[in-house]
């Protein structure tokens, strides 16, 4: 990200500079910011749960303008006339627990070297409608699942500490004009400058989101999906918790595994498929069942599968965007890349005179599948 020199971000950042970083031990003050540049109709309930939760030294920033700008551009804004030691993040469309800010506040003051948190939507979606009650309780679940360090971030209910964010130039407006993976990849950034995150599922707020199919299938493609894909070719890196953690991968596989054979007519494909992926999600079925019953439980396994294609369909969704990104990127990329993978991929001579096109698109071709493998086969701890 490289905001421009006379933004307000970059201005607050310069300022924040002089200032003396505050006490870690001490208990932060806080600010939340919540953007709402389109006008969204759960704002007064949202400001009115997050009023009941402040302490008598936080305080409240909404962003209402400029219209329907994005919420990246919409939190740096709040960020930069922010006072708080903390920056707390919370989606217009979330109901904080009264206890939540508590939390984050008891977080940061346990945790001198904690730079960010986050937390999770509850168990109680308000929305009726089974893809709402489906898509908000997966996230419930993934979160409750996987607590302790994290290497991403979430701005639904999320706090960084202030002048850690503004070190970093926040959230990137250039590159994420629209809701997408933002909050992703400043948690990534926060992780490379060494900092410590952590997921506290404890942490909660109520989701109000209603969803419909054909919205989740455009989140879980284009919104998120695709610059996911897009971000782990180009850090060579995959996650292995949350949604790419073993479990989640081993699942996709199965569902996998029962597509093809539905698609072939294929019995023997179809039954062990579905016997292992009842057993590798079990756990979120289980909470399907004990908040939609049975029927509605059922009905959600579909969504589920239809959630995972859309990740699959993302992967060669990202690679093409990664391949038809401009040649000398890829070649700075390669140049930066540490995995040993995409080392052995020499790349071509920048010299026009020994490098014909189709040499070079070969190139490209060979490292994004280098990158593959080698995030396939990392150790990364991310999480996404």
């Amino acid at each position: 990200m490289s905001p421009t020199t006379n933004s307000p971000l970059v201005q607050e950042r310069q300022l924040d500079r002089l200032q003396p970083e505050p006490h870690p031990t001490l208990a932060p003050t806080l600010s939340v910011i919540v953007p709402a540049t389109d006008a969204p109709q759960t704002l007064s309930r949202c400001e009115q749960a997050i009023r009941s939760a402040l302490g008598p030294d936080d305080e409240l920033i909404v962003v209402t303008e400029p219209p329907r700008s994005s919420p990246a551009a919409a939190r740096n804004e709040g960020a930069a006339s922010a006072r708080g030691e903390v920056l707390v993040f919370v989606d217009s469309d979330v109901l904080v627990h009264p206890d939540a800010l508590a939390r984050l506040r008891a977080a940061f003051t346990a945790g001198s070297d904690l730079v960010a948190v986050f937390g999770s939507y509850d168990d109680a979606p308000t929305c009726p409608g089974l893809v709402s009650q489906f898509r908000n309780l997966l996230h419930h679940h993934l979160h409750q699942r996987h607590p302790g360090a994290a290497s991403t971030f979430w701005s639904g209910l999320g706090a960084v500490r202030r002048h850690e964010f503004l070190r970093l130039g926040g959230f990137d407006t250039a590159r994420y004009a629209v809701p997408a993976v933002e909050d992703i990849e400043l948690g990534m950034r926060l992780r490379m400058a060494g900092g410590r995150i952590e997921l506290r599922p404890d942490i909660q707020g109520t989701h109000l989101k209603s969803w419909t199919l054909s919205s989740m299938m455009h989140t879980d493609f284009r919104r998120r999906g695709v610059p996911w894909a897009l971000m782990c070719l180009e850090r060579r890196s995959l996650p292995q918790t949350l949604n790419l953690s073993w479990r989640e991968r081993m699942s996709t596989l199965a569902t996998l595994l029962i597509l093809g054979g539905l698609a072939r007519r294929r019995r023997e494909l179809i039954a062990p498929g579905a016997l292992a992926l009842v057993w590798l999600d079990a756990p979120f079925y289980a909470l399907l069942h004990r908040r939609l019953g049975f029927r509605r439980a059922l009905l959600s396994v579909g969504l589920h599968a239809l959630h995972r294609a859309m990740g699959m369909a993302a992967v060669p969704g990202g690679l093409a965007q990664f391949l038809r990104r401009p040649q000398s990127q890829s070649v700075r990329r390669w140049k930066r890349s540490r995995s040993p993978a995409a080392r052995s991929v020499s790349p071509p001579s920048a010299d026009g005179d020994c490098a014909e096109a189709s040499t070079r698109r070969w190139w490209e071709v060979r490292t994004a599948i280098a990158a593959m493998i080698s995030a396939i086969a990392s150790d990364s701890p991310m999480q996404v």
